[in-house]
């Protein structure tokens, strides 16, 4: 399946997904940034179908493999849960019904694509912008275009974990305009001697981000970066309870079932239910 920028001639029409739950899976979507093709798993809210005027904001998930309840696909086993989470959430009114895209990675390559620069102690990295790209030019024009959709920044959010994590604040950054949100969960901060945070520290004027920011405190690798890199966005600027949620989860590890059990917590932050 082939996604080129909305190209009539090569993609006239949204695909006929194929169905595992309320889930739609879209499965080996090539892009023209990037040598290896990935899957697009999308959850429709609740009340869709019954809404037809209605427009939805959107999060993109990055690991796409490891955030649904209702496609089994984890090569760890455990999943996010983050349609159960959601749906759970939206019924009770505590978020806004959205949309949410999760982009699977691509196996051996995920490492170079969710990294910004070549991190020579790895001998690894440097295609998040390409990767970004497919987003930005293919994913989501081809999202918005397949569904109702809000589609600007303030309704557009960008989440992941570990790499994933440093990938989202890298797209934030980059692309403000599209991505107005990011949730940063257990970020790899370490990443090339925490490029992440010197990029910040010597960046011009901060962009308007929704940011979510967490770690666990058993994760001994992860703990030191990313406290760093919360005040260093504090420094910048970002307001606790305004604009930046900072979280330490008490014994949380590095690994899936974490990330999961905090799920509800960032959408809470970045889609909170309107009165």
């Amino acid at each position: 399946m082939l996604i080129a920028g909305l190209d009539p001639s090569l993609h006239p029409t949204p695909p006929v997904p194929a169905t595992a739950g309320s889930l739609l899976h879209f499965p080996e979507i090539r892009s023209r940034f990037l040598e290896q093709p990935h899957d697009v798993i999308v959850c429709l809210p609740p009340g869709y179908h019954e809404q037809p005027d209605r427009r939805y904001p959107v999060l993109y998930l990055h690991d796409g493999q490891n955030v649904f309840d209702d496609l089994p696909l984890s090569p760890f086993g455990v999943q996010w849960g983050v349609d159960t989470t959601a749906r759970a959430l939206v019924h009770a009114r505590v978020i806004e019904p959205l949309i949410i895209v999760a982009v699977g990675n691509a196996g051996r390559d995920r490492i170079d694509e969710f990294t910004p620069t070549r991190d020579n102690m790895h001998d690894a990295g440097g295609l998040a912008d390409r990767y970004g790209q497919m987003l930005v030019y293919e994913i989501k024009p081809w999202v918005d275009h397949s569904w109702r959709t809000r589609r600007t920044a303030r309704d557009t959010a960008v989440a992941g974990s570990s790499l994933g994590g440093l990938l989202s604040l890298h797209l934030g950054l980059t692309h403000p305009a599209i991505f107005g949100k990011v949730g940063l969960l257990s970020p790899s901060v370490w990443w090339d001697d925490r490029w992440i945070v010197r990029q910040l520290a010597t960046g011009g004027r901060r962009p308007d981000l929704r940011i979510w920011l967490d770690v666990g405190t058993g994760e001994a690798r992860m703990l030191k970066g990313t406290r760093l890199l919360y005040r260093m966005l504090l420094r910048k600027g970002w307001r606790i309870g305004t604009d930046l949620h900072y979280m330490e989860a008490d014994g949380a590890l590095h690994d899936e079932r974490a990330w999961g059990e905090r799920a509800g917590l960032f959408l809470r932050f970045l889609f909170p239910a309107h009165p």
